[in-house]
């Protein structure tokens, strides 16, 4: 597949302080991108260095065959075929649909920009709207508007800036799949930047992590799920707890849930402490067991249950049950461990 943005060892600065750092990525045509973390990671500031509203400290942006940016050159955002959805979708509210969907199209014949506006009505189905105005449309149809604009003038990738935290959680989760199926209809290649993790996974084929102006692993949600490459991808993504253990061998680590083992290999030696991420869904209900764990804590939601579990030791670990298992604050449960992808980090780290 063919790479269409390389970013290479990309830094950024606001005045003296660096907010990005020899950061490195690349974008295959086609592709859903994603770039998550923590506020104040830099997400944003690469996101806009991309779209040509940031300068660079150092490092090349190049879009196919086209420099971007680099130490010497640094295109307006005009001239780099890149489109951009922002937070708060900035629609100009004077404008109608039409005029907002239309307005990077000046330079088109009349007939050639009544096309391509039927084209993106349809494509975002918002037919028969064309003549309202912002302040008419619910969020959902304005997000809709500002992506046919973005869209309009056939970029060769668009960037959006955390397009959906203005709306509620299902608008929001329902449009993050449109949007996703709009592009791919499109064969649009797209950045997602968001703090939201279940945001990021439906959207993004690939996800890149970012902490302190830097990438931490660059991969498809599984793995990072199952797969973290340090402590701090372990602890952004999903949920899950540490607990002590002793390793056995390379694979194999004893631990008070009993002796686990993974799908790889670490290169630690026998007897090394270490500390294993336990997920709440390596944790299942086992009459057979003989672990048992007091409930401490529960969160129902719909189809499954999140409870807090206190093993004997006095250590916790979660748990996601089926709702239809209703145990209640206080009770015993015999549990086990099925732990496929074994995480583990030695103590000393």
């Amino acid at each position: 597949m063919n790479s269409l943005l390389k970013v290479k060892n990309l830094s950024c600065h606001y005045e003296q302080t660096a907010v990005v750092e020899n950061l490195s990525f690349h974008v295959n045509e086609g592709d859903m991108c994603c770039l998550l973390g923590p506020s104040g990671c830099g997400k944003t500031t690469v996101l806009r260095a991309i779209a040509g509203f940031h300068p660079i400290s150092s490092g090349e942006i190049s879009l196919g065959n086209i420099c971007l940016s680099d130490s010497k050159t640094n295109l307006p955002p005009e001239e780099r075929q890149i489109g951009m959805v922002f937070q708060d979708y900035a629609l100009f509210p004077h404008l109608s649909v039409k005029q907002n969907i239309c307005f990077g199209l000046s330079k088109m014949e009349k007939t050639q920009q009544t096309q391509i506006l039927k084209e993106m009505l349809t494509l975002v189905q918002l037919e028969g709207m064309e003549a309202r105005y912002p302040h008419e449309l619910s969020g959902g149809q304005q997000q809709r508007v500002a992506l046919a604009r973005a869209l309009a003038p056939k970029p060769k990738m668009l960037l959006m800036d955390e397009p959906f935290s203005n709306l509620d959680v299902e608008l929001r989760r329902n449009l993050n799949l449109e949007v996703r199926e709009i592009l791919k209809t499109t064969g649009t290649s797209a950045i997602l930047v968001t703090h939201d993790q279940e945001e990021a996974f439906a959207f993004a084929d690939n996800i890149g992590l970012i902490n302190n102006g830097k990438i931490q692993q660059w991969d498809s949600s599984f793995n990072l799920y199952h797969e973290p490459l340090n402590r701090f991808v372990a602890n952004f993504i999903g949920q899950g707890t540490l607990i002590p253990g002793m390793a056995i061998d390379h694979e194999s680590v004893s631990t008070e849930l009993g002796t686990l083992k993974g799908n790889r290999a670490y290169n630690w030696q026998a007897d090394t402490p270490v500390e294993v991420l336990i997920r709440p869904d390596d944790i299942q209900a086992d009459p057979d067991s003989k672990l048992e764990a007091s409930i401490i804590k529960k969160i129902f939601s719909g189809s499954a249950t999140l409870y807090t579990l206190q093993l004997p030791t006095g250590g916790k670990v979660e748990s996601l049950l089926p709702s239809h298992l209703d145990y209640q604050l206080g009770d015993k449960v015999r549990i086990s461990a099925r732990v496929e992808h074994l995480i583990a980090f030695s103590a000393k780290d």
